[in-house]
């Protein structure tokens, strides 16, 4: 299922390794559009919701140990089918834009790029987790392995972080992969420069989804 197919609402996911800034500019496109009268949904993946956050709490505190990679994958997925259910398909069903911060595709990259797991697996699992649910466009905001560690862990280290820089490497390269096979769906934008110029590329890569950002950013 995709909202394209539904003709309901807009469902955008922004990726991108910790610390590349697709919070920031998710929070920008929010503001934009509901200054200009669209319904913005702003979530993040996993949590959004009361059980979801309960599931983000295990799989981001640094000191749960020894949690095994199956693990991680099936509480990622118990996280998202919860807010695919409880949240996202409603909002979309209401015909408003939802702009998710990380969904399935964080998943592949994390999970079965960077932990190593089978990726048929991986992507059965992201099956059931999302529901059946296919973002209508993905941003994926790339930055140099350097700079975005710095940035993620400038203010603490939470579990997923604690893998280090080559396990944040394995993800970069992950996600440009699924770039690079679904060209129609995500688009990479360069997230160096200032936060303005960054978002403005976003932007050009959703102007045929919401006509809104038709008009030239102020």
């Amino acid at each position: 299922m995709s909202t394209n197919q539904a003709e309901q609402g807009v469902f955008i996911t922004l990726e991108g390794v910790d610390g590349s800034g697709k919070s920031t500019k998710g929070r920008m496109l929010g503001e934009e559009l509901t200054a200009k009268g669209r319904e913005v949904v702003l979530l993040r993946d996993p949590g959004s919701t009361a059980i979801s956050e309960r599931i983000r709490e295990i799989l981001l505190d640094p000191e749960v140990e020894n949690m095994s990679s199956e693990c991680e994958l099936m509480l990622f997925e118990a996280a998202r089918a919860q807010l695919t259910r409880e949240l996202i398909i409603p909002a979309l069903e209401r015909g408003a834009v939802v702009v998710c911060d990380r969904y399935c595709d964080s998943t592949f990259a994390y999970q079965a790029v960077g932990r190593g797991l089978d990726e048929e697996l991986v992507r059965t699992a992201n099956a059931i987790g999302s529901c059946g649910l296919t973002p209508d466009r993905t941003i994926v905001f790339d930055l140099e392995i350097d700079e975005s560690f710095e940035r993620a862990t400038r203010h603490g280290t939470d579990r997923m972080e604690l893998s280090g820089e080559s396990f944040q490497a394995r993800v970069r390269e992950g996600f440009l992969r699924i770039a690079a096979e679904e060209p129609q769906r995500v688009r990479v934008v360069n997230s160096h420069g200032e936060k303005i110029e960054v978002y403005a590329r976003m932007r050009e890569e959703l102007k045929d989804l919401i006509p809104e950002l038709s008009e030239e950013l102020a």
